[in-house]
């Protein structure tokens, strides 16, 4: 009796001890998990907003969201597989013991074959982690196609073009459901082979133990603990099965983060410092660029300088160019001297500030949308709301320049969108601003008055305004026509328009 109570407290000891074990070992886990991905979001957060750029090439914005989130999150995952792994390696080496204890073939028995059982279950991992990230990757476009349609919904709708987005999406969503079944088939192949093997293996240890009891070498008492241990070895054994399934997937997420943390930078970094002050003369010498072959511009300091492109692509490598989202491959773009190619692109785009067409304004507060840092009633931030005639898109809502907006600003109109863009640039108040079509859904009127905003609230300020508005070109010093590749003819408004009828079909038509 005495023995028993003794053992009984033993176990009852360890068990305390394994399950307190359990609870702190199973809760440290899950916050290096936690921690992990963390890190992981934060690092593809910051290479995908890298100012250099080159993160985002050939993937959609709902794809570089899925990696960071989804992928992330396996990767994750394997500081709580790590920990399993080592607890069911614990188990298995003290089964060996014990049953080395009990006796040596026994024993042998385990050491030696845990080793090829689990080298299998990796090969077997093998096609799992193929099929894994296949259906990681068509998961992830089929998020980012749901995402770019969602987002021009309203587009879409305007040119009658829902049947085809929902015919795209359901191609994409079909194609993603395809891998996620060929990878759930991978599984259940992988944790089938995986059980099967352990069986056998199991069964070999009861044969082996078995066999010892029959000759005598072995007490009954020994079978029942070895075959006790042998069906322990159970837990361990389906426990790799998992380790090795989570690390198959985890290793095909891990390869996404990492193609997007190698990525090359679009842009090289530089080391050369700012001119200061800034005056915001920018040049542009014999620029070779996408469709530009050869551009000569000079842009004096606080010149209001309107720019023709017909061919739109041309414009949008001109844009390119002054942001330094990519560097040109023949010429230079300067800054008061400096080439941009020397500058950091952080720095850069402090002292030039390229306003797209394309514009994203964000769920909250309107004036959050125009600046963060700034009160609406601090005087550039007035001046600037006035100049884009954003005031009046703040007077007409609930709350004034305080009303809060939906996602991506849709229940504002496509130009009450623009207007507030607009103001959020011309608040900024860079060196040199480039604009690029503000105006194109406002009517005549407000450009008209956009227009004479613009060249007050930038007096004294470099600007570029990339556009074919006949009011927007009015207010300028100057403009330059860039037509096939190169600037053809530089002069006034009301000069091009009445000597050039190159000019004055691409303004006036």
């Amino acid at each position: 009796m005495t023995r028993l109570v003794l053992w009984l407290a033993v176990l009852g000891a360890v068990f305390a001890a394994l399950s307190t074990s359990y609870r702190f070992g199973a809760r440290a886990a899950e916050r290096a998990s936690e921690w992990a991905g963390h890190d992981l979001r934060v690092r593809l957060t910051r290479r995908i907003l890298d100012p250099r750029g080159g993160a985002e090439t050939g993937r959609l914005a709902g794809e570089l969201t899925n990696i960071a989130t989804g992928d992330a999150r396996r990767v994750g995952g394997v500081n709580v597989v790590l920990p399993s792994a080592i607890a069911a390696l614990t188990g298995l080496l003290v089964s060996a013991a014990a049953l080395l204890w009990i006796s040596v073939p026994l024993g042998l028995v385990v050491l030696l074959g845990a080793p090829p059982l689990l080298w299998l279950g990796h090969l077997l991992g093998r096609p799992l982690e193929r099929r894994s990230a296949v259906e990681q990757e068509r998961a992830a476009h089929a998020s980012g196609v749901a995402a770019d349609l969602v987002a021009g919904l309203r587009v879409l709708k305007g040119i009658g073009a829902e049947r085809a987005a929902v015919d795209r999406y359901r191609r994409t969503s079909q194609e993603s459901l395809a891998a996620t079944v060929r990878a759930a088939r991978a599984q259940a192949a992988h944790d089938g082979a995986i059980l099967a093997l352990t069986g056998v293996f199991i069964a070999v240890v009861a044969l082996v133990g078995g066999r010892l009891a029959a000759s005598g070498e072995i007490s009954v008492g020994d079978l029942v603990a070895a075959v006790g241990l042998a069906l322990f070895l159970l837990s361990p054994l389906q426990l790799f099965a998992w380790v090795n399934a989570e690390l198959a997937q985890g290793r095909a997420s891990a390869k996404r983060i990492a193609a997007v943390l190698a990525a090359p930078p679009a842009v090289a970094g530089g080391e050369a410092p700012l001119p200061d002050p800034v005056r915001g003369h920018v040049c542009l010498s014999g620029v070779h660029h996408g469709p530009l072959s050869g551009v000569d511009l000079d842009v004096a300091p606080g010149e209001l300088l309107g720019v023709v492109a017909p061919d739109p692509a041309a414009a949008t490598a001109l844009l390119s160019a002054l942001a330094r989202d990519a560097d040109p491959p023949q010429g230079t773009v300067t800054l008061d001297g400096t080439p941009l190619s020397t500058l950091d692109p952080a720095d850069l785009r402090a002292a030039i500030l390229v306003a797209a067409h394309h514009t994203t304004l964000f769920a909250g507060p309107l004036m959050a949308n125009v600046t963060p840092v700034r009160a609406a009633g601090d005087g550039p931030v007035a001046r600037a709301m006035a100049a884009a005639t954003a005031d009046e898109v703040a007077r007409g809502l609930p709350d004034g320049a305080d009303t809060v907006l939906g996602e991506r600003a849709q229940s504002l109109s496509g130009g009450q969108r623009q207007r507030v863009a607009l103001a959020r640039a011309l608040a900024a108040d860079p060196p040199v601003l480039v604009l690029h079509d503000p105006t194109t859904a406002v009517d005549a009127v407000t450009e008209a008055r956009i227009a004479a905003g613009i060249r007050e609230m930038r007096a004294g300020r470099t600007t570029i305004v990339v556009t074919t508005s006949p009011a927007l070109l009015a207010a300028t010093d100057r403009v330059a026509v860039l037509d096939g590749g190169t600037v053809t003819v530089v002069g006034r408004h009301t000069d091009l328009v009445a000597a050039d009828p190159t000019y004055r079909a691409a303004v006036l038509a």
